[in-house]
């Protein structure tokens, strides 16, 4: 598991590996603009963290 920030769940290297990409994604729309639209993969980067939460507590009980 990879730890990232300290309010995060850990991380398996599959979803550090696509948070990854997607940061950079962004981070490559970023360069055109402000008036860049960012949510799609903003919503992708959280339904990456919820669900590596759901499997933290999952994984705690």
């Amino acid at each position: 598991m990879i730890h990232t920030h300290p309010n995060d769940p850990p991380l398996t290297t599959g979803e550090a590996a696509r948070v990854a990409w997607l940061i950079a994604r962004m981070g490559k729309r970023g360069l055109a603009g402000d008036d860049v639209d960012l949510t799609d993969l903003q919503r992708k980067l959280d339904r990456i963290l919820n669900a590596a939460r759901k499997r933290a507590e999952q994984n705690a009980e």
